[in-house]
This record gives C-alpha cells, structure tokens and sequence, in this order.
C-alpha cells in the first residue's frame, strides 16, 4: 500500500503540488465573516444554514434571517428561502452542529475542497482531451487566477455547482471512452445536484454533445445509415437520464411555489434592462469581467490563439463556449449586475487560456527556441496573475467592522427569539451579525412593531435612530451604535417624550 502510494506521488507530483498549494492559497481569510465582496448574498446563503443549526434541518422548509417583502416583493414573516435546494446548508450544518466545526470556517472549507473537486476534475478531463501540458497549465490556471481563489472560498452555492457540474462531465467522457455503466449513473447524478444548486447549469449541456462529437468524429467514412445509428443510440441512452436528472430541479420548482413570499423575484436578471448585446453589454462582460478581473489583462490574448490547431478537442471546447454565451446572453442583466454570475465560466475560460498558451509556446519554440517560449508564456502568466491581484485583493476586505460590534451587542443584550430591525438599505449583512431574524431596512417602524419586531440596532445615529430613541426604551447606546427594546415605549409624561411630541409638530 506504501508502495502503491510513493509511485502515485512520484508519478503525479507536479500535480499535486498545484493541489496542496491551490488549498494554500485559498485559506487566505478564510475566518471572514460575509463581511465582503457580495456579502449581502453570502449572508443570506449563511443564514439559511444557521437556521438549520439553530432549529434542526428541514431540507423542504428552509428558512433565513430576512423577514422583509423586499426579495419576493411580500412579507416573509416566516422567513422562507426558496431559491436553490439547501443540500449544501445542511451539510453544512450537519457539520458544525454534531462535530462543533466552526460555523463560517466550515463555510468557506466545503467550499474550498468543492473547488479543489473541481481542479482534479478539469486536470482529468483537459489531459484526456488535449494532452498534459494543457491539462497543467489549466490546473495552474484554475488554481491561481485571483478571480478564481475568491470565489473558491465564499460562502455561496457557486462553487459546489461548478464542482458538479465538471465532475458530470469528466465522468461522461470516462464513459464514453470506457462504456463502464457506473460513470454513466454517476455523470447524470452530479449533473442533478448541480441543477438543483443552480439551473443555469443547463447551459453546459451542449458539452454533452462535443463530448460525444469528440468520441464518435471525425471517422473515414459518413454515411447517412451511421450517423442515423448514433442519433438513435444516444437518444435512447441519454435522453431518459436527463429527464430523470432534471426531475428533481422541476419538482422543488413545483413545491416552491407553495411559499411565493420565500422566491426572491428573478425574471429581472434577464434582460429587464434592455442591455442585451448593447455595447455596454459587451464592454462589461467581455472587458471589465473577462479581460480585466478574470484574466488580469494580459492572459486573455491566450484566447484567440486556440484558432491555430483544430484538433478533435475543439468539438468539446467550443460547444462549451456557446453554452457560455448564451448562459451570459440569456441573463444579460444579472451578468452585468453581479460579477460572481460568471463563476460558471472559469472552466472554459482556464481551459482555452491554457490551450493558447500552449500553442504560443509551441510556436515560439519553432520561430525561436524553448527558452523564449517559456519565457514568453511565463511573463504573460505571471503580469496577469499580479495585475489580477490589483483587481481582486479588495474583495477579501472586511467592510462595516461596526456591524461586527452592534451585532455582538444584539447577540448579547437580546433573547435569542428576538426579530431585530438592523437598517442597512435593505443590505442583510448587517443583520446576519446580529444573530437574529428581521429585517435589514428601517422606515414604517409600527409596520414593524406590529408584525413582530422587538429592538431597534443602528450604527448610524440618522434621524430615525433619534426620533425613536425619545419613544423607546435605550438599551445600550455609545459612539458605536444605538440599541432600543421597542416592547417598552416610554410614557408620554416624560420629558424625551414630550421632546418626541415637539419633534414631531416640527
């Protein structure tokens, strides 16, 4: 066994240096709170799982720390979460309530090793299709580009449906090539569990058919009877196990429809606003995104390069690029509105990147010499990977350390069965530190009262935090934060209440 494992090692430590040090990388920060770049999203990812924690899992009935109408557009008093299935929460969950893991460590832990899932997998299946040097450089490429360290270690279903979704995929190649019936039940299971993480993974099923491209073309001799066979044969094969994989995602849509106030409103990141191939859409998606925070300037002129070599593989990466593209054309508003939309195109992106750089080197090594190839290659690399660093190293940041301050003042001076209003515009960050259910925005603060909320948390001293201080009962107030039990107005004879009364004539 010893043996066995020392020749695994020596035969594949390049390998597993660009694991061990992607794993590295990837624990920068890793005890963040949602405190950063996107923090409102990975809040609310959170919370679902801390309500697990809190009140046991319930994997059709999740729940989260938002009660307000601002997601669905309706009052959430129960706090409903219907968006992607909450398998990854309540593993989570599982976790830290019957091992005591850390609760945000183990967070971002699952989905560091998800990421690291995906990294084997794309090493596999790039190295069967392309050969190694691709399969490296795009393993080094995944591992390595800052855009990609981010969103490896955040707490958000993304990177658990890429792993799925890549692992579906190497493991329909693995049976395509070996027709071992195992990986063909294993690709279409991960391919399920990715699309109940996210269903814009149906747009990677074109690879299914360049995947399939690659196994059966180019052949001596086409002829109309063949190609007829193999239409037949795969549709038999396949389309059963897709209609099975896809059950699942349709049914939870069916059964989500029974809480409307929990589905946070979606037909917007389409095109609601009319920027669809407008040239604002291209300059964001293909300049600000992948030119500049994903490639880091230089690493994208890897891409057009791929054009030199037609070999059998482009079959598979360019059916992935149009699934891509349309991914990236159908919810045209929320790629540009949010940069972690595009998560889902690190696979492709990192495998061309790679492929045209291996092509660069190869044709400088013919014009020139090896030397200058590598060179070359390495310079581009690193100057993408440093400048990506300017672009990305912000988003570690912890912002709002106040919310970390006023929400340990509420998790402390409160009841645990509490609903807290914590304003922040509608930012549920802020109320993810409290510890409490409630809402994130002030305004119609009797609305409030009424449906059940119980102290008041700012940070900011505005004219809303004053005016109610002079009707509610101060529980702690300092330089940092002012905090009301609104469940103890204060009698009108008073003089802060009589100072309310002229506030209020004024």
């Amino acid at each position: 066994m010893t043996t066995a494992l020392l020749r695994f090692v020596q035969r594949n430590w390049l390998f597993l240096s660009i694991i061990v040090l992607a794993f590295v990388v990837r624990l920068y920060r890793i005890d963040n709170q949602p405190l950063d770049w996107h923090a409102w999203r990975q809040a609310d990812t959170a919370s679902v799982t801390r309500e697990y924690i809190k009140h046991g899992i319930d994997l059709l009935h999740p729940q989260y720390h938002d009660l307000s109408n601002i997601p669905s557009g309706k009052d959430n008093l129960l706090g409903y979460r219907m968006v992607e299935f909450p398998i990854l929460n309540a593993f989570v969950a599982f976790l830290v309530t019957n091992l005591n893991f850390p609760f945000i460590e183990t967070s971002r832990m699952t989905s560091i090793l998800l990421s690291l899932g995906t990294l084997g997998s794309l090493f596999y299946l790039v190295r069967s299709l392309s050969g190694k040097r691709v399969a490296y450089l795009t393993a080094f490429l995944f591992a390595f580009l800052p855009y990609s360290i981010f969103y490896s270690r955040v707490i958000l279903p993304e990177p658990a449906m890429v792993f799925f979704s890549t692992f579906a995929l190497l493991t329909f190649h693995l049976w395509l090539q070996q027709k071992k019936w195992s990986w063909y039940f294993i690709s279409f299971l991960s391919y399920m569990v990715a699309l109940l993480l996210k269903p814009s993974v149906v747009f990677v099923l074109p690879v299914y058919v360049g995947l399939i491209a690659f196994k059966e073309l180019p052949i001596k001799k086409l002829t109309t009877r063949w190609v007829l066979e193999k239409i037949l044969y795969y549709f038999v094969t396949l389309i059963p196990a897709f209609l099975v994989a896809v059950a699942p995602l349709l049914a939870w849509r069916k059964w989500i429809e029974q809480y409307p106030s929990g589905i946070p409103a979606f037909t917007w990141l389409l095109n609601s606003n009319g920027i669809r191939f407008r040239p604002s859409w291209f300059r964001w998606l293909f300049w600000e995104r992948l030119t500049k925070l994903i490639s880091g300037y230089f690493a994208v002129a890897f891409l057009p390069l791929n054009i030199l070599k037609l070999d059998k593989d482009v079959f598979v990466y360019s059916s992935w690029a149009v699934g891509i593209f349309a991914y990236l054309a159908v919810l045209a508003t929320g790629n540009v509105q949010h940069d972690y939309y595009q998560v889902l195109t690190i696979p492709i992106v990192c495998i061309l990147m790679a492929r045209g750089g291996v092509l660069l080197y190869d044709w400088l090594e013919k014009r020139f010499n090896k030397h200058v190839g590598a060179v070359v290659v390495s310079a581009i690399i690193l100057s993408s990977l440093v400048m990506g660093w300017q672009f990305i190293n912000g988003f570690f940041n912890t912002n709002h350390t106040e919310y970390i301050v006023a929400g340990g003042a509420v998790d402390k001076l409160t009841p645990p069965d509490a609903l807290v209003i914590a304003p922040a515009m509608g930012d549920t960050q802020f109320l993810f530190q409290t510890n409490r259910r409630g809402w994130p925005i002030g305004f119609e603060i009797q609305d409030k009262i009424k449906k059940g909320a119980t102290f008041y948390i700012s940070t900011s001293y505005d004219d809303e935090a004053k005016q109610l201080e002079t009707e509610y009962k101060i529980v702690e107030k300092n330089k940092d934060y002012i905090l009301l039990d609104l469940t103890k107005q204060i009698p009108i004879s008073t003089p802060s209440a009589k100072m309310s009364d002229k506030l209020l004539v004024r």
